[in-house]
């Protein structure tokens, strides 16, 4: 099972989820989407895929903030999670890519095992965000 937990303010983020998604299942994994993702209706024992825009200062969208908050407060044992980040992100701030990798760094802390190296895209380059994750997608697959 891969739990997609989705952070977007403007839409960019949840259409790359979907994207991802559907490419996932096509793939033959099944999968979970999480457009207001709760600690407790996830499944430890599975691979949580995170992707997430950035908004304002380098924070996290409104609709994953409820779920970083409690990954602060009391994540638990995530040691039976594995995880990876697509971030949405304009270089054109300091705080670029800046919420995904916090998301990482707050799972990291419960025990969650990195996959690969967050994946950080550039809305301003010229390739969509959902194509640069689908290019992606294939080490991410190795890895599962």
């Amino acid at each position: 099972m891969i739990e997609i937990l989705v952070g977007s303010q403007m839409g960019a983020a949840e259409y790359t989820a979907e994207q991802v998604a559907e490419a996932l299942e096509k793939a033959g994994y099944e999968v979970k989407l999480h457009l207001t993702p709760e600690l407790t209706q996830l499944t430890r024992n599975s691979v949580w895929l995170v992707v997430t825009s950035t908004y304002g200062a380098g924070d996290l969208p409104d609709n994953i903030q409820p779920f970083a908050d409690q990954l602060a407060q009391n994540g638990g044992d995530l040691t039976t999670v594995s995880f990876a980040v697509i971030t949405l992100g304009d270089t054109s701030y300091d705080t670029f890519c800046m919420a995904g990798r916090t998301m990482a760094a707050l799972l990291t802390q419960n025990g969650a095992n990195s996959l690969l190296p967050n994946l950080e895209i550039d809305v301003l380059q010229a390739d969509l965000p959902e194509d640069q994750a689908l290019n992606w997608l294939p080490q991410f697959i190795q890895k599962l």
